[in-house]
């Protein structure tokens, strides 16, 4: 008996990290897919990215579009109807299950989508609602063409906040024309989560999706932001100390 308590201690660790690993195989397949779908958008859509975000409401309709689910609410019924679609980065039929990452443990912080635990670069590609056209309720995401280097600039990867859930837009660690009126709880909101034995998956714009063990901590204010998941004690940060694996450069 001993012999065998002794033999199931070794092995049982070794095999939780196995599991960690296959998990986190099947993320980066995730992430390769979403990438793929986001490259077949520019194709469609003049080279733009998919847009990050961005709401309208005409009469009692509702409209909550985002890149990875669009969200109805028709306010003329009681309780309200909602429904829930693709969002932008899907121009047909696909698994939806691909937007969970099998390593992610908690909600969405928009509590109606299906899966979650990816987020998007919303600072650089995909842009933020703010930059909305009120007359055509157009956002100027990216084009593919203004991206210097599609290998070092990321476009998805494993989002967590420090409260538990996953916030699904991605953000740079220092402030820009973009989204400079981001605090700098607003920012680690978007950073990544290392929930892959203590690494983070990321994907990047040339379709290459890698786990990556570096973390930064670092803020627009320039104070160290050393955070993790109140819940699962895992870190939370960003991939490059600056904008650099973010942005269009």
């Amino acid at each position: 008996m001993s012999i065998i308590s002794m033999l199931m201690g070794i092995l049982l660790p070794s095999l939780n990290r196995a599991r960690q690993q296959a998990k986190s195989i099947l993320c980066l397949s995730n992430l390769r897919q979403m990438t793929t779908a986001a490259e077949i958008y520019t194709t469609s859509n003049d080279s733009f990215y998919p847009i990050a975000y961005f709401s309208k409401r005409i009469s009692n309709i509702r409209s909550d579009y985002a890149w990875d689910f669009t969200h109805f609410t028709d306010w003329s019924t009681t309780p309200a109807k909602k429904t829930v679609q693709p969002g932008y980065l899907w121009s047909g039929p696909t698994n939806l299950e691909i937007q969970q990452c099998p390593c992610f443990e908690g909600e969405d912080n928009w509590l109606d989508d299906p899966f979650t635990g990816y987020n998007y670069n919303t600072s650089y590609l995909g842009r933020n609602e703010t930059k909305m056209d009120p007359q055509t309720y157009f956002v100027p995401s990216a084009k593919n063409l203004e991206v210097t280097h599609p290998a070092k600039t990321a476009i998805f990867g494993d989002a967590m906040i420090i409260g538990g859930g996953a916030n699904k837009c991605m953000r740079a660690p220092l402030s820009n024309p973009r989204d400079a009126g981001f605090s700098d709880p607003g920012r680690i909101a978007g950073a990544q989560g290392y929930i892959h034995l203590g690494k983070t998956n990321v994907a990047f714009c040339d379709g290459h999706a890698q786990s990556w063990q570096k973390l930064y901590t670092n803020s627009s204010a320039g104070s160290q932001l050393e955070t993790y998941n109140k819940t699962t004690k895992q870190k939370i940060g960003f991939i490059s100390e600056d904008n650099s694996l973010y942005d269009l450069k």
